[in-house]
């Protein structure tokens, strides 16, 4: 369905303006009318990252004249396969700086308002507040459900894009035309049953592809043009080369934006997604050694099993050495225990110490009691132990 546009229009353009937007004004679609609109938007962008970068680029190249980032993270290397609006010399400075720096490169008629700091449910409606729509590039589902709860607070439009691997999502949630993101997830996935992209890993190209129809759908609601994504999802598959999409319906039954909604305000989002179940905290509650500890037990002779629970592709990118490879699948399914000594403490490490969390619970639940887990991970060593060895 069309929607009216978002924006009203701005008194002009200047003559430096219509020479740069020129292939927009030759639209029919878009014209002089749409370009003004986005001359007048103002649009945030939640994350700088693999989905914030191509977002950003391009809203800015097509002329939205407020672009605000909400980003408290510095460049790391690792970011560099995909995050393209930063580049080398960005390594270690704020994400949101760089990204700045980038935008007035492509643009410098766009203003860029800086948000360096963590989105919670203590400011997200300040932040919110001055925009006409969100555009979220995270990618851990605690800011996806804050991000639409605030959107459907404010009523704004939340035009949302996910990634993995080889394949994208991307959809608009707007409550006040269709469902909303509770519509179509109306529960988190239990913890660690769906990795991140810094677990799983992402084909950098993917983000291009899914950040440019986010941008493409935030154009087309800002300027009042097509059909918007409202009530669809599209899902590309980059192996196949495949774009479909599948129609989303608004549950009258959300707890959100149904018609008795129980959620009125933000709630506690870390809390309701969770990073790992309340098996592993309770098992990590007492079973955790830091990396610094670990060199120590390997220098005194400590009788113990080693085991890395990530999986293989991760493992021949670094390891800890002397660790055995067992991943986390094989500790849930059971597998992993018969492939154990039965007569040495058992540690465990994964990348950052939620995965190996995950297996310690698993492995106490099957009688190993002394196991213990490295907080922090493999991360955690090459940053306090041997910071020659690669990290991702």
């Amino acid at each position: 369905m069309s929607l009216p546009p978002l924006v009203e229009p701005a008194d002009e353009l200047t003559v430096d303006e219509v020479r740069r937007y020129s292939r927009h004004l030759i639209i029919p679609d878009v014209g002089m009318d749409g370009q003004k609109r986005l001359k007048n938007a103002k649009v945030l962008v939640v994350g700088a990252g693999g989905l914030g970068s191509p977002a950003l680029l391009y809203l800015a190249a097509a002329g939205v004249g407020t672009l605000g980032i909400i980003d408290f993270d510095v460049v790391d290397e690792s970011n560099l396969q995909r995050q393209i609006i930063h580049g080398q010399s960005d390594v270690d400075r704020p994400k949101a700086v760089s990204a700045r720096d980038s935008i007035r490169e492509v643009n410098p008629n766009v203003e860029v308002v800086l948000h360096e700091e963590r989105l919670d449910s203590d400011n997200a409606f300040r932040i919110f507040e001055p925009y006409d729509l969100i555009v979220d590039g995270t990618d851990n589902f605690a800011t996806r459900y804050l991000v639409n709860d605030a959107c459907v607070l404010l009523g704004k439009p939340y035009v949302w894009g996910s990634i993995y691997r080889f394949d994208g999502q991307a959809s608009v949630f707007w409550a006040e035309h269709g469902p909303c993101y509770r519509c179509l997830y109306p529960e988190p996935p239990p913890p660690g049953m769906v990795p991140s992209c810094a677990e799983g890993g992402v084909l950098g190209v993917l983000c291009a592809s899914i950040g440019s129809i986010q941008v493409n759908e935030a154009i087309k609601l800002l300027a009042g043009f097509g059909e918007p994504l409202v009530g669809r999802l599209m899902i590309y598959d980059a192996l196949e080369m495949n774009y479909r999409s599948v129609k989303v319906r608004k549950d009258p039954e959300c707890p959100l934006c149904g018609k008795n909604p129980s959620i009125t305000e933000l709630i506690d989002y870390e809390e309701f997604c969770g990073t790992v179940s309340d098996e592993a905290q309770q098992a990590a509650a007492d079973s955790t050694i830091t990396a610094a500890e670990l060199k120590r037990m390997m220098d005194d002779g400590d009788d113990f099993q080693l085991v890395d629970v990530r999986e293989k592709n991760e493992y021949e990118i670094v390891s800890i050495p002397g660790s055995v490879l067992i991943p986390k699948g094989e500790f849930l399914n059971g597998e992993a225990f018969a492939k154990l000594p039965q007569d040495k403490k058992i540690v465990l490490h994964c990348k950052s110490g939620a995965r190996s969390a995950e297996a310690l619970a698993a492995l106490k639940g099957a009688g190993f009691s002394d196991a213990v887990h490295v907080g922090g991970g493999v991360l955690a060593w090459v940053k306090q132990v041997d910071p020659s060895l690669p990290s991702y």
